[in-house]
Formats: structure tokens, sequence, C-alpha cells
């Protein structure tokens, strides 16, 4: 069962120290890393601390924005098609806050995302009283086809015609689509260059396969899942951290975990859900990898 990573390896990542070995050290395995390392807690809530001053302070700052919202309907929007990388980092109390991140540049601030639709981020700002950019409607409605558009294309005749009566509900224009949980974790105990590192390899091995429509689409959604990991490397720089290597505290534990759902969370939309999730949950594996994965551990088990 146990890792036979070299001790000098094990000893020169920054993070590690401390922890049970295990098959985590060499393979994308947070479960494994879980199961080594666990403790099991039977005490009672006496550990739990009250908020501090400065929580407390933070909180009362987003009430008074919350209510602001609530007169107006919607605080403000950015009209900026929201990427991981589309905005500037944004902060609710800069000097005070210990885990940070916005979906916008601004508490509050929403965000639009009409990769999955256009009409619907239309109708939303003319809703809460903001005219549509011109240049964006020009870019989703001229030269960017959405999700949606590509759907209503597929459709038959006979299922726009029950869309359209209510009849069918639930149509992939008009929900969320393919959802993936992603693994955020993995950012926080391995960093993100490892990630991008796996997942160039993953890809190499697909270089020898034969270019099979399935093979195609591997190929793809991998660039996408490291083009995504360079991006949020990139955002949480633009916040002042480096999240290419393992966090080495509770604190940046959380924040790094944190950025990998906000990355996540500025680039879903629904019409694009499992675009997203094919380039932020990171826990896909080619089937090659996968099948040395689980033999490896089944002679491992049976050692």
């Amino acid at each position: 069962m146990a890792s036979t990573a070299p001790q000098e390896t094990r000893k020169t990542i920054s993070g590690w120290e401390g922890f049970n070995i295990g098959l985590w050290q060499t393979d994308i395995d947070v479960r494994d890393f879980i199961q080594q390392n666990y403790e099991p807690f039977e005490g009672d809530e006496t550990f739990l601390a009250p908020a501090t001053e400065r929580t407390k302070n933070m909180w009362e700052k987003l009430q008074e924005l919350f209510l602001e919202e609530r007169r107006k309907g919607v605080l403000d929007i950015s009209q900026i098609p929201s990427s991981i990388t589309a905005h500037a980092p944004g902060y609710i109390d800069r000097d005070n806050e210990l885990i940070v991140g916005l979906q916008t540049d601004a508490p509050l601030k929403r965000a639009i995302m009409p990769n999955g639709g256009f009409r619907m981020v239309a109708n939303a700002l003319k809703t809460y009283g903001f005219e549509p950019d011109p240049h964006v409607v020009e870019a989703f409605t001229k030269y960017r086809k959405t999700h949606n558009d590509a759907v209503f294309d597929a459709y038959t005749e006979d299922i726009r015609r029950c869309r359209s009566s209510h009849i069918l509900t639930g149509l992939p224009d008009a929900y969320g689509r393919g959802r993936i949980i992603g693994d955020y974790r993995r950012v926080a105990l391995y960093g993100v260059a490892r990630l991008i590192e796996t997942k160039q390899e993953e890809k190499r091995r697909l270089d020898s396969a034969m270019s099979t429509d399935e093979i195609i689409r591997d190929r793809e959604e991998l660039s996408e899942q490291i083009r995504a990991l360079k991006e949020l490397r990139q955002m949480a720089a633009s916040y002042g951290f480096d999240v290419s290597t393992p966090a080495r505290t509770a604190r940046e534990a959380v924040q790094w975990l944190y950025f990998g759902y906000l990355a996540a969370v500025k680039e879903q939309n629904g019409g694009q859900c499992r675009s997203v999730a094919l380039r932020l949950s990171w826990i896909s594996t080619s089937s090659a990898i996968s099948s040395q994965g689980r033999s490896t551990r089944n002679r491992r088990r049976r050692s």
C-alpha cells in the first residue's frame, strides 16, 4: 500500500511535510490522500469560535450593499463577457480580507455570460434598465454562435413546435446541461503546475492513437483543460498568489481551493456547463492512464 515515490521527491515538495505517504504522491489521487491522512473527530462543537470583529465589519458592509441591491433590483452589471481572466481583481475590504476573490471587479457586480445564449442576457439587461453594449450585441449575434443557437439548429420541426407550445420542458436550450462536479481540492494538494504537467502527459499519450472522433474530442478537451489551468494561475496571480505549487498552510489551502471554484463560476453559464466542466473539473483521465492506475493499485493491494 505504501508509495514507491523516492524519499528525496517527497522531501522537496513544500506543503507535503508531515503527511503520510501514499499513492497520492505519485498519482493525482485526492481520495488516497484523504484515506492515508484523515483522523476521525469524535468531539463536539466547543472547538468553534465566534465571528471576529473583522468578519462582522465586512458583513455589515455587505448588508448595506444587499439593501441597495434589493432597492434597485441589481446593484451593477459588467458587460464584459465573463471568463476566468475577464475581470480585474475584486475585493469587499482589501485590507481585512483573508480569503479573496470575486466573480467581477466589485462586490455584487453581476457578470454577463452570453456564450450560452445571448437573448436571455439582452432581456435581463433591459429588465434592469441597462442597454446592451453594441459591441457585445454585434459579437454574439453576428460573429459568435452561442450554445442555444447550436441547439436550435439541431432541433427537428416537431421538437420546435412541442417546445413552443410547452408540451416539452427541460430541453437543452433552457436547462443546465452536462454538469460535472469539479474537484477543486486538487489545486490545493498538487498546485497548478503539476496538474498542467499531468494533463499534458495525458494529451501526449493520445498522439499515437488513431484519430477517431472520440480521440479528437479528447485531444481538444485536454487542450481546453490545460488552457483553463493556465488561466486559473493567471487569475490567482492578479490577486498576488502563486498557485503553481501545493498550498503550504491551511489558509493557502482554502484560498487555492476557492480560486479553483471561482474560476469555474466565472465561466459557468448554463449553455456551456459541459465545456466549463471539461475545462475545470480535472477529474477525467485518459483510459490508458486510468487503466494503468487501476492495475497498479490492484497489484499493490494484492501485495
